[in-house]
């Protein structure tokens, strides 16, 4: 037995120094079957060293039980000392750069909460709101600072025995680390260097070397912008740690990061191969800039040349053209009693994620179409589906140029001239709420279509071409629904977005839409993977379980001038804002996953148009009548027909009492039924003229103008009068 166990030891031994011989014999051993039998069985650490002398002695294995004996684990060594004691060397750094792109692996995880809380590990902490579990790359602390949602891990002491460390769960190629200080409106906290070390069982740690001594890597000189520092040779271990070793002079160590590493082959791990997410769609899982979007927009035309067209609705700042995609079974004309739906993303540049899911839907449909997926030829057919992937173009560009990690919280969300799209549009409401208050006031505001003011059409205005661009664009084509895709958090915000009273930031705001509204966010988040999952984390301060994955824009951080209260007050179109992920520019890795997440909830949202009410309002002659003003009971806010006279209301279930009006025409009521099933309920109207609307029209005929009887009566007693006098 003791020759068999020192037989087995030997040949342990020798596939471990075959495993350290160097980085490149490190790879070949990564695909050599005989690697599993090692990692099965040796549970001990490995380490890929950056000096190739002296070499280190291997690790030994764990001893397999014998007859009558208990299972033991040997206490690996400690990794041998330098001869001399030698002065730490810095390792360069790497600021944010343009064209730096990320080195060989992807992140683990940290942002995207990949990596859980139980992942993370520290030394210490100030308090619970400061702990591991907040030290994850672009977390944003809450509104009120020093609570249960700050923004970074700081350690609870300032000295070099702090560090925060991540537990990878499994053997890990890592490659690089990025770091970033403490988010906070008031406190000036970072480390400005730091070391790195690894580890295979969180006991024994081998620090990452250059030369003979530490490797010392410099951090950040400021709070947000993210610092990337490469290791000189990649680290094979599960568990690495970070050790700060100075920080700013008038601050404390906090940090917030992100670790690049590769995980390696384990498939006897159940855990990983139960949440490793897979798709079978072949799409084109990449990171488009905008030559390669336009490209990628012609070759979906080019495939489904009968049901797209490719089109833009204006130009950038930087004389970008704001293309769109649209999708029909008839491309380029409106077909009457068909619905028309939007997408729009990137109206925040750096918000890449929608931006990619959109160019993923738009190649979804094309070949989804072709293959004769009935639910989408019906979705084609019956819809047609307009698709603007990158509102911002200018500021996408800024933030591609970063790279993913790398960009921070804000680089490339306004337009080049500074603008927050999402906020540029005109401010409705407050006109609205105004008119409502002033009951007794002869001048009433129309509770749909409200005016754009004056002011905002002046050249003067700070309104981006980019905002002008899309209120033209809605404007000219007749939207039921749409949906904004943003970034940086899980959750479908729904209108009003602005605050009804002025002193608050925070109030429930409700439409007098708010029932569908609220079926429409819950229509996409109840789909979604992750959205409605109770155990899942809070991205960053908010926890949306409470409404399912859904908010009520004011509630959660009131918005003047948004996109969602402008389409609702001033066209026909109910929109709302669809947060589709934690991490604004996840790595190009994640985005299979992200498409996975999403899929399903892009399309069911798709098919809400279908819901509520349909129909066309016509003269007895048939001839539809436009903006005839179509009026629910109960519910203050009405629609308008489109130029052929076909109108959509969007109404969940339910009885209604629906009236049709237009000028120079009488009135019509009827009794319409939405029920459960998909598609909308049929509800025509026809509208016969009024008395004085047919005189007006044989008198226009005759070139003769209608006589006004109060005006007459006027008239006559001025002429007595004139007698009289």
């Amino acid at each position: 037995m003791a020759r068999r166990g020192a037989a087995a030891l030997a040949l342990f031994l020798a596939l471990l120094t075959v495993v350290l011989a160097g980085a490149g014999a490190q790879r070949a051993a990564v695909e050599d079957p005989d690697y599993y039998v090692q990692e099965i069985w040796n549970r001990e650490p490995y380490y890929a060293r950056p000096e190739p002398e002296p070499k280190p002695e291997p690790f030994s294995p764990p001893l397999p039980p014998g007859p009558g004996k208990e299972e033991r684990e040997p206490r690996p060594p400690e990794p041998r000392p330098p001869k001399k004691a030698a002065k730490p060397k810095k390792a360069p750094k790497k600021k944010l750069a343009p064209e730096t792109p990320l080195p060989g692996c992807p992140p683990l995880g940290l942002e995207t909460l990949k990596i859980t809380d139980f992942q993370l590990h520290a030394s210490t902490s100030k308090r619970y709101g400061l702990g591991a579990h907040r030290g994850r790359l672009n977390i944003q602390a809450g509104i009120n600072e020093n609570d249960f949602y700050d923004g970074a891990w700081c350690a609870g002491r300032n000295d070099l025995r702090q560090w925060i460390e991540v537990d990878a769960r499994r053997l890990t190629r890592f490659t690089g680390v990025i770091t970033q200080g403490r988010n906070s409106l008031w406190l000036s906290d970072w480390v400005t260097s730091y070391k790195v070390m690894v580890s295979n069982d969180s006991h024994t740690w081998v620090t990452v070397k250059n030369g003979s001594g530490d490797m010392i890597f410099e951090g950040n000189s400021e709070k947000e912008i993210p610092v990337l520092n490469e290791l000189p040779v990649p680290m094979v271990a599960r568990y690495i740690r970070i050790n700060p070793q100075s920080w700013f002079d008038n601050g404390s160590i906090c940090m917030r990061m992100e670790i690049l590493g590769c995980p390696l082959p384990d498939p006897n791990n159940y855990y990983h191969r139960r949440n490793e997410m897979t798709t079978t769609d072949d799409l084109d899982f990449k990171h488009h800039s905008y030559k390669e979007m336009r490209q990628l927009m012609k070759v979906v035309n080019e495939m489904c040349p009968n049901i797209t067209r490719i089109y833009n609705i204006g130009k950038s700042h930087q004389g970008l053209k704001l293309y769109a995609v649209e999708i029909s079974d008839h491309p380029g004309e409106h077909e009457v009693g068909e619905p028309e739906f939007h997408y729009i993303a990137g109206a925040h540049g750096n918000e890449v994620l929608g931006r990619e899911l959109m160019l993923l839907l738009m190649q979804f449909l094309c070949q989804e179409y072709l293959a004769g997926n009935e639910r989408i030829v019906h979705l084609v057919e019956e819809t047609r589906i307009h698709i603007l992937p990158s509102l911002n173009p200018d500021g996408y560009e800024k933030a591609y140029e970063g790279g993913s990690e790398l960009g921070g919280w804000s680089l490339g969300r306004w337009t080049h001239d500074g603008i927050d799209i999402n906020n540029n549009f005109p401010d409705l409401n407050t006109l609205l709420w105004e008119a409502e208050d002033r009951q007794g006031i002869p001048r009433k505001v129309p509770n749909h279509y409200i005016a754009i003011p004056e002011w905002f059409l002046s050249e003067n205005a700070t309104v981006a071409v980019e905002t002008r661009a899309v209120i033209a664009w809605m404007e000219k084509i007749p939207f039921v629904l749409g949906g904004n895709l943003q970034g940086g958090e899980l959750v479908v915000a729904y209108p009003y977005d602005m605050v009804r009273s002025l002193w608050k930031t925070q109030e429930r705001s409700p439409t007098p839409d708010d029932h569908v509204f609220r079926w429409l966010a819950y229509s996409y988040a109840s789909t979604h993977r992750l959205m409605t999952d109770a155990r899942r984390r809070v991205c960053h301060t908010e926890d949306f379980q409470k409404e399912d994955g859904t908010v009520n824009g004011a509630s959660w951080h009131t918005v003047a001038g948004s996109l969602n209260d402008f389409s609702y007050l001033h066209t026909n179109c109910f929109e709302l804002s669809i947060y589709v992920g934690c991490d604004k520019y996840p790595h190009e890795s994640q985005l299979p996953e992200e498409w996975e997440n999403n899929r399903e909830s892009l399309i069911v949202f798709m098919e809400q148009v279908h819901r509520g009410i349909k129909g066309l309002v016509r003269d007895l002659h048939g001839k539809g009548i436009p903006n005839a003003i179509i009026s629910v009971e109960g519910i203050n806010h009405d629609i308008r027909t489109a130029n052929d006279g076909d109108y959509w209301r969007l109404l969940n279930p339910g009885e209604y009492v629906v009236t049709a009006k237009a000028e120079g025409f009488t009135s019509s009521t009827k009794n319409c039924m939405v029920g459960y099933d998909m598609g909308a309920t049929r509800c025509d109207f026809t509208l016969s003229k009024t008395n004085m609307a047919r005189i007006r029209e044989i008198m226009e005929k005759f070139r003769k103008q209608p006589v006004s009887l109060p005006a007459r009566r006027l008239k006559l007693r001025g002429r007595k009068r004139r007698q009289r006098g």
